[in-house]
């Protein structure tokens, strides 16, 4: 049950939220004991898990900058963006191209708390954040913030990182469809999916935890998740583990056993 001033502020810190317990299994400071709790709980299942937390967000540092770099995106839709940690999406591709639009979305109070630290853009670039929920499409695409900041004659970069595995079906697809629809021909999603297909015992113990924590968690094989870019162009090599998504050599000491998301970057032709 939320305390009273978890219903004022909106921020419920009675229960574990996935974006706390994130921050808090990669070492920030920005959580509760209840978050704290969960993930010492999700640790202990599958010790990997900060590992694979880590190259999740890696992925979304390579995809932002191939994006930026190899396809010319100037405009990103960030969903699911969770607190700030540097480097952001923005500071990836405004290092590539200073003009570069950014549009974050998230709806935990604990991160609209934090979102100054998404708004500082280069001077010749802009970004935004957008308190709205994926469930809600419409409220995202509808806001005053995206009509202002991304220009839909011009490509987009939809970036769907580390939040799928929260989204169960058939809603997944539905809402993913929804937000490319109306993005113009040349855009592209970039989306991580959760999967057991690697560490299955461990990986579906830490479901479970979330699912006991009130989070509701999906993993999704091979095929399901390569499914989510049916009518779109994939981008070498494909889908593949995050950390396999065009590595760095900070990825060739990882083991494929501790990562638990594939990756893939999508053309809408």
């Amino acid at each position: 049950m939320s305390t009273p001033q978890d219903r004022q502020s909106g921020l419920t810190t009675s229960r574990a939220h996935s974006a706390r317990v994130y921050d808090y299994i990669l070492g920030g400071k920005d959580h509760f004991p209840v978050d704290a709790e969960a993930g010492d709980a999700m640790c202990r299942h599958w010790p990997a898990l900060p590992v694979h937390m880590m190259e999740n967000r890696r992925f979304m540092h390579r995809a932002g900058r191939f994006l930026a770099e190899e396809c010319g995106i100037r405009q990103f839709l960030d969903i699911g963006t969770g607190l700030p940690t540097p480097p952001n999406l923005h500071q990836v591709v405004q290092e590539v191209a200073p003009e570069s639009h950014v549009v974050y979305v998230d709806n935990d109070p604990i991160v609209l708390a934090h979102a100054r630290a998404l708004l500082q853009s280069s001077a010749e670039g802009a970004t935004a954040y957008v308190d709205a929920d994926m469930h809600d499409p419409d409220a995202i695409l509808g806001s005053q913030e995206f009509r202002d900041l991304i220009d839909l004659n011009r490509p987009v970069g939809l970036m769907v990182i580390g939040i799928m595995h929260f989204i169960l079906p058939p809603d997944d697809r539905r809402l993913i469809t929804r937000l490319l629809d109306p993005l113009p021909s040349g855009s592209y999603l970039a989306m991580t999916i959760g999967t057991a297909d690697f560490a299955p015992e461990e990986v579906n113990r830490v479901a479970q935890e979330y699912r006991r924590q009130g989070m509701p968690f999906v993993l999704r094989d091979l095929q399901t998740a390569t499914s989510f870019f049916d009518g779109l162009e994939l981008q070498d090599p494909g889908v593949a583990q995050v950390h396999a998504w065009r590595p760095g050599p900070e990825q060739n000491a990882v083991d494929g056993r501790d990562i638990a998301m594939y990756g893939a970057v999508a053309r809408k032709p």
